[in-house]
């Protein structure tokens, strides 16, 4: 429990952050690691799948959000900073593989549920659904909805992506490209 309130602290902050900087790019990225945050949290409360998701869709919205910054004029400094970088990304790497550590200690062992719902779904899901393959009966029959939302969600997502890679990537004929909007 106390990691969940660590985390609840860590994605204050970043929010904070995200609001109270004035870089865009430090705000995009401090909203980037609340939503990182926030997956953690899902393994945490042992949902993987709503976990998975929240990873997958932050990831893409953090890429558009970076495509997007980027092409503003920042002012961006590479030269003396790279040791301050370097700690800074080997401490965030150390913590996310210490919460991931203790995530994964705590899923079962396999073929052992730990939640009531899924004894039930094991012992009634082929009498139940008629369906031979257990995980697809509990994605489709059992959690429906859930799955629905998972992939209008992903597939939201993706065409936000293909929108802005498209828009991007078409020239009109005898249309010539500056070095600047490359």
């Amino acid at each position: 429990m106390l990691e969940l309130y660590i985390l609840l602290i860590f994605m204050i902050i970043g929010a904070i952050v995200a609001i109270e900087v004035k870089d865009l790019l430090s705000s995009v990225i401090a909203v980037g690691a609340v939503g990182l945050g926030l997956s953690i949290v899902f393994l945490l409360l042992k949902a993987p799948d709503v976990a998975i998701t929240q990873l997958v869709v932050e990831i893409l919205c953090l890429i558009i959000l970076i495509q997007a910054t980027l092409k503003k004029d920042l002012p961006f400094s590479t030269t003396g900073r790279w040791f301050f970088n370097t700690v800074i990304a080997i401490g965030f790497i150390a913590l996310f593989l210490y919460i991931a550590k203790d995530a994964l200690q705590l899923l079962p062992e396999f073929g052992n549920p730990i939640m009531r719902v899924a004894r039930s779904y094991l012992a009634e899901g082929l009498t139940k659904t008629g369906a031979v393959n257990l995980v697809s009966s509990v994605i489709l029959d059992f959690r429906a909805y859930d799955t629905l939302g998972e992939a209008t969600v992903l597939f939201t997502a993706v065409i936000g992506v293909l929108t802005l890679v498209r828009r991007q990537g078409r020239k009109k004929e005898n249309e010539v490209i500056e070095k600047d909007d490359e």
